[in-house]
């Protein structure tokens, strides 16, 4: 499987950009897209998608133009989008059944199909209630449901952990794992550590642009060096904070610890930290 994104750009009128000259190569494994709110994600996935449509630049799947060819890929796609919605006076059998119809899948295999994903997303003892009476993450976890439905080879889910307690976050990564020898899947999202426990291959994106791609070794590499820790008085914490770029920074009895990256005019750093996937996502789109 491989999915080679051409020099795409997406225009919003004469002025707004959502994508510019973005190109990127897929294979076969999951792809964790990040970026910040804004950063053309969803823009990129819903054109992949082909429910939208770029300005410029082509996409092959396999070496077919899906721009040209969406069904192409539209008959191995499976998508659960950020804005997920559902029809509240269905139950879970009847809205997966409904969705099943929807992209032609049917047979008599189709009832052991949709009880298969529903103990997969743990949701087989509330089947029958309406979707209704779910609250955010059994929603989004039926949206999970949806999205497998036709055994898709190529998998792209926005944001899918949202609402989604710990448990379910983990179950969610051991579904992926298994999904993910011989299909694409592309996971986007602005938490770093959904995409740093599951992720072969990271793609960093700001401004519609894409900033680097890789192994998460080689992305983390980007920040050796540059991440540093430091203990500082509660009275100094915003003189500080103004000074430096801020990772995270712990409350103690009257100091914090602060993990930063040191500002341009700051060279007395002390304390240099290895690096971590979010060190280095936040040193590339905010440093």
């Amino acid at each position: 499987m491989q999915l080679e994104i051409k020099n795409i750009t997406k225009k919003y009128g004469s002025k707004k950009i959502g994508l510019s000259d973005y190109s990127l190569n897929i294979t076969s494994g999951i792809l964790g897209l990040l970026g910040p709110n804004g950063a053309g994600k969803s823009t990129l996935i819903k054109i992949i998608s082909t429910i939208s449509k770029p300005t410029d630049g082509t996409i092959y799947l396999n070496g077919n133009n899906i721009l040209k060819k969406p069904n192409y890929i539209r008959k191995m796609l499976g998508y659960l989008p950020q804005d997920f919605g559902v029809y509240h006076n269905l139950n879970a059998y009847e809205f997966l059944a409904y969705i099943a119809a929807m992209k032609g899948i049917g047979g008599k295999g189709l009832h052991s199909r949709i009880e298969k994903l529903l103990e997969e997303v743990n949701l087989i003892e509330h089947a029958k209630n309406h979707l209704g009476t779910y609250s955010g993450g059994m929603i989004q976890r039926i949206g999970i449901a949806q999205a497998l439905l036709n055994d898709p080879k190529v998998i792209i889910f926005d944001e899918p952990t949202v609402g989604l307690d710990p448990e379910e976050r983990l179950r969610f990564r051991d579904l992926l794992s298994d999904l993910a020898k011989d299909r694409i899947i592309i996971l986007s999202s602005h938490i770093v550590s959904d995409i740093e426990t599951i992720a072969d291959e990271v793609a960093i994106m700001k401004k519609g642009s894409l900033i680097v791609k890789g192994s998460q070794e080689d992305i983390i590499n980007i920040a050796d060096g540059k991440i540093f820790e430091s203990i500082v008085e509660k009275s100094k914490i915003n003189d500080f904070k103004r000074s430096h770029t801020i990772i995270s920074s712990y409350r103690m009895q009257n100091e914090f610890r602060v993990r930063y990256i040191p500002g341009e005019s700051y060279s007395d750093a002390k304390h240099n930290v290895p690096a971590t996937l979010e060190d280095a996502y936040i040193y590339l789109t905010k440093n």
